[in-house]
């Protein structure tokens, strides 16, 4: 159902009361997305930030409690589990051969004993950890590993991860503890790239996979132990750990408390000890019962355009919309300040980020400009929005500044599921959509990034329908020349000539990047806030 915004406040009052009138319209609540959405907050609120202040002795036999900001959707399996509560929670019951540092995302050696070693353009070897078990007191072989890698890869499997490693052609066992990988091109990110699949016993997950989905075991620190529907997740310290990061607690009790009152209560009743996706209205409450900081991220709004609709097809009407868009406003009173508008497809804080050739500052004159240059003007506009919360409380004001520059526009609020479905951007249904997408939880380097959205058919064929253009062809041919390019530099501004294009072109592009916020209470020790949605408790104790 479409909502049409009348008699809202002016654009010369965007307060926060006014504006909370407006977002009042939309309705209640928002959801976990498809595409990994979370919640935003405020910029870094304590002193004390990156870890916990207490120094004390860490008790060995207590449980850690936590709240998470998503209910469970879908299973465990590594190989397609996708929601932020399965994601988060196998980063403690699974491990890669190598694996990301879930606050700095520095690789490490996890499950292999070092970080893998390239023996030429096409070839790397990896060696396993000694000694190193399954939560059902197995064995680690080779030949678990290559079956982790060849299941991702079989097309039969459709597996979510596969996306991610295209470069691998083959897997295979060099001996009880070496395993060799067989590249189709040179990609020097292999190192890093490989975090993505996680080690599963072969001969649990090969035997019933839905079983497996439902009970996962891992090789982690911590391993499961049941969950409750829309309720928690329990987990135990795997004793028989022996790699780099071992559960410093007894067990963790994860609490699914989607509710905003509901994980601020929880925060400061001292029920759980961190939480994640602070309501940033509640800051200032939490932070008198526990520590607060905000982490930038790569999530963000981004506006998606259905290219093969006029006029969305010309390029100056999807920068018109940019340019009417008063972005720093927009965080300011939307979000409380807890993001930044984009300056390029990745937040400031990355550590590849290039400043976009186009910027879009606040310019309504140049967005009326563009709009008449392409003979539009009286364009009318409907909105489709997800009910991610960010999302919802930003879009009432795009609406405003569009309306402002002679746009008429109408917001379709609709839960993930269904936008992405056939009524709407799976069939082409749609003119503009507002959403989120956060694909850095599975990897933090700017070709896994870039390629998230502007490779292959899932988005810019079947969702924003670009991929016949001449950019398209551009970025494809440049995105393949970074990615096997060795020196870091060229690799760098081969990406940066992406970003230029994707930015100029806007077919997809972020509005603004959020700041994730976490707070914890000092009874945790050596806990970090992350710049991803989730929770970790690697290297974790409490007291």
């Amino acid at each position: 159902m479409s909502n049409t915004f009348e008699n809202l406040p002016s654009l010369k009052d965007p307060s926060r009361r006014n504006f909370m009138k407006m977002a009042g319209v939309m309705g209640a609540a928002a959801a976990f997305t498809a595409s990994l959405a979370a919640c935003s907050g405020p910029a870094s609120t304590n002193a004390k930030t990156g870890s916990s202040a207490n120094a004390g002795k860490i008790d060995k036999n207590a449980t850690i409690q936590a709240g998470t900001a998503f209910v469970l959707s879908g299973g465990f399996d590594p190989m397609n589990a996708s929601s932020a509560v399965a994601t988060a929670a196998n980063y403690h019951i699974f491990e890669g051969l190598v694996e990301l540092d879930p606050a700095t995302r520095v690789p490490y050696a996890a499950l292999a004993s070092a970080l893998p070693t390239q023996v030429d353009d096409l070839t790397w070897r990896a060696t396993l950890r000694s000694g190193a078990t399954f939560h059902d007191g197995s064995k680690v072989t080779t030949d678990d590993v290559v079956y982790s890698y060849t299941r991702v890869l079989d097309p039969a499997n459709n597996a979510l991860l596969a996306q991610f490693i295209p470069f691998i052609a083959s897997v295979k066992a060099v001996d009880a503890s070496t395993v060799e990988f067989k590249l189709n091109k040179p990609f020097p990110l292999f190192g890093t790239r490989i975090s993505v699949v996680k080690v599963v016993p072969k001969a649990v997950a090969s035997a019933d996979q839905k079983a497996f989905d439902a009970k996962p075991i891992g090789t982690g620190p911590y391993s499961f132990v049941s969950v409750t529907p829309n309720d928690n997740v329990a987990f135990k310290r795997f004793d028989a750990y022996n790699g780099p990061r071992p559960a410093l607690a007894a067990a963790m009790t994860w609490y699914m408390l989607a509710d905003n009152s509901a994980r601020t209560t929880a925060i400061q009743s001292g029920r759980v000890q961190a939480i994640e996706a602070v309501p940033y209205l509640d800051i200032d409450v939490v932070k008198a019962k526990a520590q607060v900081e905000s982490v930038p991220a790569f999530n963000s709004m981004f506006l998606m355009f259905n290219c093969a609709k006029a006029p969305f097809n010309d390029v100056r009407v999807r920068q018109a919309l940019f340019y009417a868009l008063d972005t720093d406003k927009i965080v300011k009173t939307a979000l409380l300040g807890n993001g930044a508008p984009a300056t390029s497809y990745v937040q400031d804080s990355h550590p590849d980020y290039k400043k976009a050739g186009t910027v879009y500052s606040y310019d309504p004159a140049k967005a009326k400009a563009l709009l008449a240059a392409a003979g539009q003007s009286n364009l009318t506009v409907e909105l489709l929005t997800t009910t991610t919360a960010f999302i919802k409380d930003s879009v009432p004001l795009v609406k405003q500044y569009w309306d402002a520059i002679g746009v008429t526009t109408t917001l379709n609020t609709q839960a993930s599921a269904n936008v992405y479905g056939a009524n709407f951007v799976g069939s082409g249904k749609y003119q503009v959509l507002a959403a989120s997408g956060d694909p850095s939880i599975y990897g933090n380097d700017m070709d896994l990034l870039l390629s998230w959205f502007y490779a292959g058919t899932t988005w810019p064929k079947n969702r924003y329908h670009w991929d016949t253009t001449p950019e398209f062809a551009q970025v494809t041919k440049l995105m393949a020349q970074a990615a096997s390019e060795k020196d870091p530099a060229a690799q760098k501004a081969t990406w940066g000539q992406v970003i230029d294009i994707v930015a100029q072109n806007v077919p997809l592009y972020p509005v603004y990047h959020v700041s994730l916020p976490t707070a914890w209470n000092d009874q945790l020790v050596g806990f970090k806030p992350l710049p991803t949605t989730g929770l970790s408790f690697e290297n974790v104790g409490r007291v």
